[in-house]
């Protein structure tokens, strides 16, 4: 039986159907088709010069050369040169699968569970609209994608993970799995990862915070478990996570990135991975905000995404999710929203003593600022962001200019400094961290190892969790950030501790130009503010700065805060301090 024909009256369906052409025309014309080659049928990457059979490599060739040859309004359709390459492609899949079912990253992550996981969920996508085609020429593809489907069956019954997201990398695999070859294991698999409790706030940020990458991957592959699996409640994490979203874009279309404990931190990302998504839960919900936030990704798609997450594939395997004739909400440009203000993020910290993991964990990271206070405002071209436990305090967007990141560094601890507590006041929001840095005592002797008593006792063997502290040093610093009519104020403040270097770095997007008497060049698109005001200028929007400093004449205090891809002014200060930064709107 042939899918349901895709609708055309999708005001965005013939940009789709345009972009998944392009990515064909580009898949062949990278595709590696020397029978010579170990790489036979892949598709190049454009960032390493080689192919990979991963989510985001050949497998989502594979996606766009498919959606194209079963879709009658594609220029590929039913292109006999086409079919003969997608079975290059997905054959290139099956040689690059290991004995044990798994595939490699490439770049990290040989023999991965959970890099396979993301293939396995697009693949099973894939295989059901191949195997329900009614032209007969696909069904040595659709066997193809079969067979590395059940292949994989092993690696998803045993395999482990990496990060937290790739738990649910997993169960939506498993559940896919399930729902092709009918093995009660997979759910058995998929339900212990389920058992460790889906980690998303009330407010909807997932561990990660990583709104131009994981959100996405949290969200759809829990969307897939959810709905093969008959488990609705797993979709009101990823209900709140797309409602928080709408809180967390930019005028132009691009997410916030200002403070992502992943990769994605202070990266350019847009919505094109929400598209799908928002898109499916709009058509379950019939909810018009969703309906809404799928047009919003749309309208600024700029890739159709990996084979998991493919915008056109998914688009031809789930015609049921059309949102034809559903209302759309309109969407805010004026908020003031807080995001996390109430979770207990306190107690939970506390509660790492009891978990005995002692903030270790192979391959990964705990991700401790889960759940942290952000504040974001929105008005117009205007969007701001306040954060705590991140690498940034505040970033703030007007128009074209863009304020990536304000940044504060310490000699205490030494290093860079976040922001542990947040509260809201009447003018806007107090942050503060306190800093403690003490020395270590002598082992006790009731205490020490053997090897202490040995010619040679090396340091590694000895117990110094045990060793005494002595003079605590305590450093407190603050910062208050009050939002005014056309002007934000950044009131930093120190305890009395003399004799702190303190450097403030701000980071502007390079199409900026900056220009102020107290700029002294350390180098290129680096400057001191030494005093006094500056502006930021670029597209016709400026930013007025006040004022600069220079107590001292470090470029860096033990992190180095120029960073590649940005232009940034940095401010020493000594303390105690009590200093305060005007941004003004013009």
């Amino acid at each position: 039986m042939s899918p349901e024909p895709v609708p055309t009256t999708d005001p965005f369906y013939e940009k789709l159907v345009a972009m998944n052409d392009q990515n064909v025309r580009k898949s062949l014309s990278q595709q590696i088709t020397d029978p010579a080659s170990r790489h036979f049928g892949g598709v190049i990457s454009e960032l390493t010069g080689v192919p990979s059979p991963t989510h985001g490599g050949t497998a989502s060739h594979i996606a766009s050369m498919a959606a194209a040859l079963l879709n009658p309004d594609s220029a590929f359709y039913h292109d006999a040169g086409l079919l003969a390459r997608l079975e290059l492609a997905v054959s290139y899949m099956l040689n690059r699968q290991h004995e044990d079912g798994t595939i490699s990253l490439g770049s990290t992550n040989y023999h991965s569970p959970p890099d396979t996981g993301f293939v396995v969920t697009g693949f099973g996508q894939l295989y059901r609209l191949l195997e329900r085609d009614e032209w007969p020429d696909v069904k040595p593809a659709a066997d193809k994608v079969k067979l590395f489907l059940e292949r994989s069956i092993p690696a998803m019954l045993t395999g482990g993970c990496h990060t937290p997201n790739h738990r649910w990398v997993l169960t939506s695999a498993l559940a896919w799995l399930h729902d092709i070859f009918k093995m009660d294991a997979l759910i058995a698999r998929a339900d212990q990862w389920l058992a460790e409790g889906l980690d998303c706030t009330e407010d909807g940020e997932w561990t990660e915070r990583s709104h131009g990458i994981y959100n996405t991957v949290n969200d759809i592959m829990l969307y897939h478990t959810a709905t093969l699996l008959g488990r609705p409640e797993l979709l009101e994490p990823v209900r709140r996570n797309l409602r928080m979203m709408v809180y967390l874009v930019h005028p132009n279309g691009d997410v916030v990135t200002d403070y992502s404990g992943r990769q994605d931190f202070g990266q350019r990302a847009d919505l094109s991975e929400y598209f799908l998504v928002y898109r499916m839960m709009a058509a379950l919900d019939r909810d018009p905000v969703f309906a809404a936030m799928s047009d919003l990704s749309a309208a600024h798609l700029s890739r159709l995404g990996p084979v998991n997450n493919h915008a056109v594939l998914g688009y031809m395997v789930f015609p049921q999710t059309s949102i034809e004739g559903l209302e759309r909400a309109q969407l805010p440009q004026q908020y003031v929203k807080i995001i996390n203000e109430h979770h207990p993020i306190d107690r939970d910290l506390a509660g790492r003593v009891q978990a005995g993991h002692h903030d270790r964990i192979t391959h990964s990271a705990m991700h401790l600022a889960f759940g942290s206070p952000v504040a974001r405002h929105r008005d117009g071209d205007v969007s701001a962001t306040v954060m705590t436990r991140a690498a940034s305090v505040f970033a703030l967007r007007h128009g074209q200019v863009n304020l990536l990141a304000v940044q504060i560094f310490t000699s205490f601890t030494p290093g860079l400094v976040e922001m542990e507590h947040f509260a809201r006041t009447p003018d806007g929001y107090f942050m503060k961290t306190d800093m403690e840095k003490g020395y270590n005592g002598p082992i006790p002797q009731e205490h020490l190892p053997e090897s202490a008593q040995a010619a040679i006792s090396p340091w590694y063997l000895l117990p110094h969790q045990l060793r005494p502290v002595t003079h605590l040093q305590k450093h407190t610093l603050a910062v208050e950030v009050t939002p005014g009519d056309k002007e934000w104020k950044l009131h930093m403040r120190a305890d009395d501790m003399p004799d702190v270097f303190t450097q403030v770095a701000f980071s502007f997007n390079l199409e900026s130009k900056l220009t102020g008497a107290g700029l002294v060049p350390i180098q290129p698109h680096a400057w001191f503010w030494t005093d006094g005001a500056v502006r930021c200028e670029c597209g016709g929007n400026t930013l007025e700065l006040s004022a600069g400093a220079h107590d001292h004449k470090l470029k860096m205090i033990r992190v180095n805060p120029l960073q590649n891809g940005v232009q940034t002014l940095l401010v020493n200060l000594m303390t105690p301090l009590d200093h305060t930064f005007t941004i003004r709107l013009l």
